[in-house]
């Protein structure tokens, strides 16, 4: 009896491209402006002569301070969660919960109890992320050498243990991650300004919208300098600083909060709001109940979540497979072997630019210059995703060892560093096909037909049991794409390979070292 073809890189790859075929063939990628190209050059002389005057310093202090305080609570939360995160299966649903839906989503829900107010943009950064850092803490926690927890006398106990055995073995890589998810916290709070939060994403969508783009490429600008160097400003030794100085900043140039209402907003949201019409004030007990329930979650799961979550999904393996696509061109810009000392630096400066630059804002742009379609959103996500595989991939290239008589130039790509790198770069590709999906399902607030489209549209008629419905069934997605990417990734025996940016940064500088 013949044993089943084990998948391999290339039936899985093949299995990819002709999803994405397929999607392209279903997916709306017309260009719809009437002269696209007329709008493309303004743009591109608003980048060449930025109006530095435009830029506003109370945006730009918020938008650090919704980032600082938002990812040290989710940090802070996601640390006890991570304590016990392998042993209560309750914490790993929660946690999974948490991070399976978008901070965008989160803020249009938030917005509803608190109002356009610095807890709505805090907690929509801290939520999520708490589930992410219980995830990532806990696998560092688990991975960590702990042979000094060992040495420890018997009965020391457990506060005393985690502070003098585990804490010192741990701090680098926890300030590594907590680095980088301090990135994606900006970016994300850019992207919060777009649905009303006082950051630079609030100037940004008002300057984008009139066409005023010198204006706007100043404040982005302003924002690229802030990711480049944050590594300068947030340190151990600064981190109190901040933290302090950005709940200063919120309470001087905020509106306060009223807890009056606060209260009251929150026991009608949970009370009444998000319950679903049919059970408001309803006989549990009578079966009509349950007939009137089924009837109005019917038409919701077959006219928006179903078409929602197929817009979603065409989105998204279009998005991917491009993404993977860009990421092996651009790999060797910030490969020495290939971009040489003078052309590497470049590259990375290109690379870097791609992968900080929020796939939201990016596809706001692009639908004033290209019109209302799927592509925009398309472009996006591939040049956002490009950017991350290909700088990853370009410093895995960089820890390669070659033979003395390699080839040089296309043949050492196509026959010796790509074969060598692939599969790193299917775990890459894997890994970012959740990140995908979510970000693809909240291009719907922008008018991509996607889930986040039908959602928006709930939110703002105040039908929030819709809205609620519809967010679950992003977040059952979101956790079906990531359960399915560990299965092939298990299939392809690459779940042992760095996915995740701070943790591949590590590996690569260690297989430098062993080089």
């Amino acid at each position: 009896m013949a044993e089943p073809a084990r998948l391999g890189y290339a039936s899985a790859t093949r299995w990819f491209l002709l999803a994405a075929v397929v999607s392209l063939v279903a997916a709306d990628m017309a260009v719809a402006a009437l002269d696209p190209w007329a709008e493309m050059r303004r743009l591109l002389a608003g980048i060449l002569w930025p109006d530095w005057a435009a830029v506003a310093g109370r945006s730009v202090v918020l938008t650090v301070a919704f980032a600082v305080l938002g990812v040290s609570l989710g940090a802070s939360a996601g640390l006890l969660l991570s304590l016990v995160f392998h042993r209560f299966g309750a914490v790993r649903a929660l946690a999974a919960a948490l991070r399976s839906v978008h901070e965008l989503f989160w803020a249009l829900l938030l917005m509803q109890v608190v109002g356009i107010s610095p807890a709505t943009g805090i907690l929509a950064i801290a939520i999520p992320y708490a589930g992410i850092f219980a995830k990532v803490f806990s696998e560092i926690i688990e991975e960590a050498d702990l042979s000094a927890d060992r040495v420890l006398p018997a009965g020391t106990g457990v506060v005393s243990r985690f502070a003098y055995a585990r804490i010192p073995v741990l701090a680098g890589p926890f300030g590594t991650y907590l680095l980088y998810r301090l990135e994606c916290g900006m970016r994300s709070t850019l992207v919060l300004g777009f649905i009303g939060l006082p950051t630079m994403g609030f100037e940004l969508e008002s300057y984008f919208r009139q066409g005023r783009y010198a204006e706007a490429a100043a404040f982005v600008a302003v924002f690229y300098a802030l990711i480049g160097s944050r590594r300068l400003w947030v340190r151990p030794a600064t981190l109190p600083f901040l933290i302090l100085g950005s709940i200063l900043a919120l309470g001087w140039l905020t509106e306060p909060l009223l807890g009056d209402s606060l209260w009251q907003n929150l026991a009608r949201f949970l009370g009444n709001d998000i319950v679903p019409r049919p059970l408001r004030g309803a006989d549990l007990a009578a079966p009509s109940t349950w007939s009137a329930l089924l009837a109005w979650l019917l038409p919701i799961l077959r006219d928006q979540a179903l078409p929602g979550l197929v817009n979603t999904l065409v989105l998204s393996q279009v998005a991917l497979v491009a993404s993977g696509m860009l990421a092996l061109v651009l790999f060797p810009l910030v490969c020495r072997r290939f971009a040489g000392a003078a052309g590497r630096p470049l590259g990375r400066v290109l690379l870097v630019v791609m992968r900080s630059t929020p796939e939201y804002m990016l596809a706001y742009v692009l639908l004033q210059t290209l019109g209302p379609s799927m592509l925009p959103a398309a472009i996006a996500l591939a040049l956002h995703n490009g950017g991350i595989i290909g700088y990853l991939l370009g410093r895995h290239a960089d820890a390669l060892t070659y033979r003395a008589d390699a080839p040089h130039g296309l043949n050492l790509y196509l026959y010796e560093t790509v074969p060598r790198l692939y599969g790193q770069f299917l775990a890459y590709a894997l890994y970012r096909w959740e990140i995908i999906v979510r970000e693809s399902a909240i291009f719907g607030i922008l008018g991509v037909l996607t889930l986040g489209y039908h959602i928006d549209a709930a939110i703002a008629e105040l039908r929030l049991d819709t809205a609620v419905v519809l967010i679950v069934v992003t977040g059952l997605l979101s956790l079906g794409i990531d359960a399915l990417s560990r299965t092939l990734r298990r299939g392809l025996r690459i779940e042992d390979r760095p996915v995740r940016l701070s943790v591949a940064t590590v590996a690569v500088k260690g297989a430098r070292a062993c080089a």
